[in-house]
Parts: structure tokens; C-alpha cells; sequence
């Protein structure tokens, strides 16, 4: 199986600035799209940023121009720059991996992260 596992979050000032980070492991699988998600108690996850194999991103509207994602193909890591965060930010945020495992039944899969806690409050 795939595993993933998020770190970087914490409690910071509205104005501040967390970088998150995942990393997958595993052996003999292909990962196609990463992204993030976030939830904050009583909402529905939802879709921060994605980022393909090949680099192609997309961003929810509420974080254009303050996050960014990008990816390490060769490494199996993700990362999330998050830049003048706003309490609105304050969430779980989830990891989330799509591929496909290269052994036999080339079998596709999604995994997820254990989350990681961001709090923006002054």
C-alpha cells in the first residue's frame, strides 16, 4: 500500500506563513495527481490545490495568489507554501495521493494522509 504522511502545520498570526509537507511511500507504484484538502469542523473537505506528474496546478479560488503547491516527482513529495494566512485558513489539511501500483493487476489506488492541524488566530 501507499502511505502518506503530512507535517508543517501549527498555530500562526493572521498575516503568517506555514509551508506544508507530504511524503508518500511504498514500493512499485505510480503517483498521477497529488493535492490538498482541508476541513475545518463542521464543513465539508474541500479541494485547496492539485498538482499533476506533470506539473499542471490547480488552486480554489480562496487561496490564488497566497498558496502554493508543488511536487518532487523523483522524491514522492508534495509541499504546500501558505502565505498571508487568515483565520478563514484554519483547518485540517489533507494529503492525497492518485496512481496506480506497477506490480501485477496494475491496480489503482487513493490515499490519504493522517492530516495536519493549521490554526490562524491572533
Amino acid at each position: 500500500q501507499v502511505q502518506l504522511v503530512e507535517s508543517g502545520g501549527g498555530l500562526v498570526q493572521p498575516g503568517g506563513s506555514l509551508r506544508l509537507s507530504c511524503a508518500a511511500s511504498g514500493s512499485n507504484f505510480r503517483i498521477n495527481a497529488m493535492g490538498w484538502y482541508r476541513q475545518a469542523p463542521g464543513k465539508q473537505r474541500e479541494l485547496v490545490a492539485a498538482i499533476t506528474s506533470g506539473r499542471s496546478t490547480n488552486y480554489a479560488d480562496f487561496v490564488k495568489g497566497r498558496f502554493t503547491i508543488s511536487r518532487d516527482n523523483a522524491k514522492n513529495t508534495m509541499t504546500l507554501q501558505m502565505n498571508n494566512l487568515e483565520p478563514e485558513d484554519t483547518a485540517v489539511y489533507y494529503c492525497n495521493a492518485d496512481g496506480r501500483m506497477m506490480t501485477v493487476g496494475l491496480r489503482s489506488f487513493s490515499s490519504w494522509g493522517q492530516g495536519t492541524q493549521v490554526t490562524v488566530t491572533s
